[in-house]
C-alpha cells in the first residue's frame, strides 16, 4: 500500500516516540509498502531505506520543541496540516497512519480526501493534555468525546500497550486494534570506555536512561538515592539523557539532597551505546509516576540482564510482574527498600533478570514486532479492499434505472 505517516514531532531525536516512528516506517517499508513520512522541520537527518522523509517548513526562531502540549507544537501542527493536505491533493495514498494528535488531522482528511486512517495511539491525549495543562481539566469530557470519535472513525488502531488497547476498545469494542508494544533496542554494544573505570565509582551503580520530564519521576529517583546512600555510602546513581535545562534543575536538587558527589548526569547518548551502558549497572530504575503507556526504556531494561526496579503503577505492571522485576509503590522509602534488597541479594537479581530476558525473547523481540505489525496491515488491507468493493457495488446499483 501507499502510506502517509504523520508524526508530529522533531525527527530524528534519541527519545521514545521518534525511535518508535523510525522503527515503524522501516518495518513497513521492509514489508513492501511505500511510505512517505511527514515530520517537523527540526531534527537530525537519518537514512531511511525505501521511505521518503518530508519536513514541514522551517520558521526562524521556532526550535527546541519538547514533548507535551506547547504553543510551539500548535504552530508546528498547523504547518503539518497544510503540508499533509498538499501531499494528499497531489499523491494517491491508500491510508494515513497518524501518530498521536495527528489523528485529528487525519479525521479531517478522511472527509476532504476520502482517505482512511490508522490511529497510532502512543498515549491517551486526554490524559496527556490534562496532566500537563491543568486549565484544560474542566474540558476533559469534551476531550474524551474527541478521542472517542477519532477511534470510531478510524480504519484501525495501533495501541502501544494494554492500557491503551483497553481504552480504545471501550470506545468501540469491535474496532480492529493491534497491540504493538515497543521492543528492546539492545543489539551489539559498541566498544567504549568503561564507566566504572573512567568515573572510578568504587561501589554499586544504579542507572536511569531516558528523558527528564516531570512524569518520569526524577524527583522520586533522587530522593530514593538519598535514602539508599545513607545505608550504602558507595552507591552511585548514573542518569543518561535529558536536555541541559533539566540536567541543571536536577543537579541542583541532588546538591540540596547532599548526593551530588554520588550522582552523575551524563546527558544524551546514542541508542547504539545503550547496551554497553546498561551492562555496567547493578540495578536499572524506572521511577515513572504518571501516564499509562509503558516507557520504551523498559523493554531494553528487561533485555539487559540486569535487575529492574520500577514503580508499581499500571505504566509498568501491564508489562512486568513480581517474577521479572522488583516493583515498589512510588514513595522514596519503598523504592529505597527495593533498591537495597536488590543490591544485597545477587540470587534475587539473577532470577529476576533471567525471567525478564525470557519474556523479551517471547513477546518484545524484533521478530515479534514485525509479526504483529505485518498481521495488522495485511488484515487492514483486506478490510479496505472489501470496503472499496462494497462501495463500487452500491454505486453500481445506484446507476441502474428503475421503471
Amino acid at each position: 500500500m501507499n502510506i502517509l505517516v504523520l508524526a508530529p514531532q522533531p525527527f530524528y531525536q534519541h527519545r521514545g516516540t521518534p525511535i518508535a516512528v523510525r522503527e515503524l516506517v522501516t518495518t513497513l517499508s521492509g514489508q513492501g509498502h511505500h511510505v512517505d513520512l511527514l515530520v517537523y522541520h527540526e531534527g537530525q537527518d537519518v537514512p531511511l531505506s525505501e521511505c521518503q522523509l518530508v519536513r514541514t517548513p522551517r520558521i526562524a526562531g521556532l526550535s527546541g520543541i519538547r514533548p507535551g502540549f506547547s504553543w510551539k507544537k500548535l504552530v508546528c501542527d498547523s504547518l503539518m496540516f497544510a503540508k499533509a493536505a498538499s501531499l494528499l491533493s497531489r499523491r494517491s495514498y491508500d491510508v494515513v497512519h497518524a501518530v498521536e494528535e495527528a489523528v485529528f488531522m487525519a479525521l479531517v482528511f478522511k472527509v476532504l480526501f476520502r482517505v482512511p486512517y490508522v490511529y497510532d495511539m502512543d498515549s491517551s491525549l486526554v490524559q496527556q493534555i490534562t496532566d500537563c495543562f491543568r486549565p484544560a481539566r474542566p474540558a476533559r469530557p469534551l476531550l474524551r468525546s474527541m478521542e472517542r470519535l477519532a477511534v470510531r472513525r478510524s480504519a484501525g488502531v495501533v495501541a502501544v500497550c494494554r492500557a491503551l488497547e483497553e481504552l480504545a476498545r471501550s470506545y468501540q469494542a469491535d474496532k480492529r486494534i493491534a497491540r504493538l508494544e515497543d521492543k528492546s533496542l539492545l543489539g551489539d554494544a559498541l566498544p567504549m570506555d568503561d564507566l566504572l573505570e573512567t568515573l572510578d565509582f568504587g561501589g554499586p551503580v544504579m542507572m536511569y536512561v531516558g528523558n527528564l520530564e516531570s512524569h518520569q519521576g526524577i524527583d522520586l529517583l533522587l530522593q530514593t538515592h538519598a535514602i539508599v546512600t545513607a545505608r550504602e555510602p558507595n552507591c552511585h546513581l548514573v542518569v543518561i539523557g535529558g536536555i541541559p535545562a533539566h540536567i541543571e534543575q536536577y543537579t541542583r536538587l541532588a546538591g540540596r539532597l547532599g548526593i551530588l558527589s554520588r550522582t552523575h548526569f551524563l546527558g544524551p547518548r546514542p541508542t547504539a551505546h545503550l547496551g554497553h551502558f546498561l551492562s555496567q549497572a547493578h540495578v536499572v530504575v524506572s521511577p515513572r509516576i504518571m501516564g499509562e503507556n509503558t516507557p520504551m526504556k523498559v523493554y531494553s531494561y528487561l533485555d539487559s540482564g540486569r535487575p529492574v526496579l520500577a514503580t508499581r503503577l499500571p505504566t509498568h505492571t501491564q508489562v512486568m510482574d513480581d517474577h521479572m522485576a522488583l516493583l515498589a509503590v512510588p514513595t522514596p522509602e519503598a523504592m529505597a527498600r527495593g533498591a537495597l534488597a536488590l543490591l544485597g541479594d545477587p540470587d534475587l537479581c539473577r532470577r529476576l533478570a533471567d525471567r525478564a530476558r525470557q519474556q523479551v525473547a517471547e513477546h518484545y523481540s524484533q521478530e515479534a514486532y514485525e509479526r504483529k505489525l505485518g498481521v495488522f496491515y495485511r488484515e487492514l488491507e483486506g478490510d479496505l479492499q472489501c470496503s472499496a468493493a462494497s462501495r463500487r457495488k452500491r454505486l453500481g446499483r445506484a446507476r441502474v434505472p428503475t421503471r
